[in-house]
């Protein structure tokens, strides 16, 4: 695990930003980098930043974006991570319609898990059964959740189901989320958590600890697993 701390948010966000046009373009020409992005206010920052700063370095016609989660609520809705990255990315660059891939919280939860399931395996290239992302970044709670995978349902994390419905625990909203052995099998597994509410997620992910559904996975990853943070979030790091 590798462990890069900045002094703001905002330069953690520039910072995985360039991380992900490094990665993209060492791949060989003309391939597509899958990448399943989270929701949520820091990645919010990061996707202005991305649209404000790298939109003409980055070559978006061999990017495909995914989603690891999403609220079952429609695109227009405030709590769509499809809307929140729309607003803050997707609206302000000049990405291929076809390399947009979304989760359809509209649709029925259960019936649009297994859906989403079945696009991703037709263009994602597996690992052990599972789609293999280029990039997978997850965010984290403060209790510990990622992917909308709660504490108390760690079921999610080694289910053989790619793509599953998770519950908020307070509000009882559903999620289509991406399972757990996704996501400990992406070539690249990035987090990027930034602020003092953080800290204590962030600490146990840098712990190699099965504290909660972020640092369990974190701690099973198979391949690369690097962290972007901030000073803030890192004070018990």
């Amino acid at each position: 695990m590798i462990t890069r701390i900045h002094n703001t948010d905002a330069e953690a966000a520039c910072a995985l930003i360039e991380r992900i046009l490094q990665v993209t373009n060492e791949r060989p020409a003309g391939q597509t980098v899958n990448i399943a992005l989270s929701g949520g206010s820091t990645p919010a920052l990061m996707f202005r930043l991305w649209a404000e700063q790298y939109d003409a370095q980055t070559p978006w016609d061999r990017i495909r974006l995914f989603w690891v989660d999403e609220r079952c609520v429609p695109p227009t809705d405030e709590e769509s991570n499809y809307g929140m990255t729309r607003d803050n990315l997707l609206n302000k660059i000049n990405i291929p319609k076809e390399n947009v891939v979304r989760i359809k919280g509209e649709n029925t939860p259960e019936d649009e898990a297994r859906r989403y399931e079945t696009e991703v395996r037709s263009m994602v290239p597996e690992e052990e059964g599972f789609p293999q992302f280029d990039i997978v970044l997850l965010g984290a709670g403060d209790d510990g959740h990622t992917s909308s995978i709660f504490p108390g349902q760690e079921h999610l994390l080694t289910t053989d189901k790619a793509y599953a419905v998770g519950t908020h625990p307070k509000t009882g909203q559903q999620r289509i989320a991406l399972t757990g052995m996704p996501i400990i099998h992406a070539r690249l597994l990035i987090f990027l958590l930034t602020g003092k509410g953080k800290a204590q997620v962030l600490a146990d992910i840098i712990d190699q600890n099965d504290a909660g559904p972020a640092a369990y996975v974190g701690h099973h990853a198979l391949h690369t697993v690097e962290v972007f943070t901030d000073k803030a979030a890192a004070e018990q790091a």
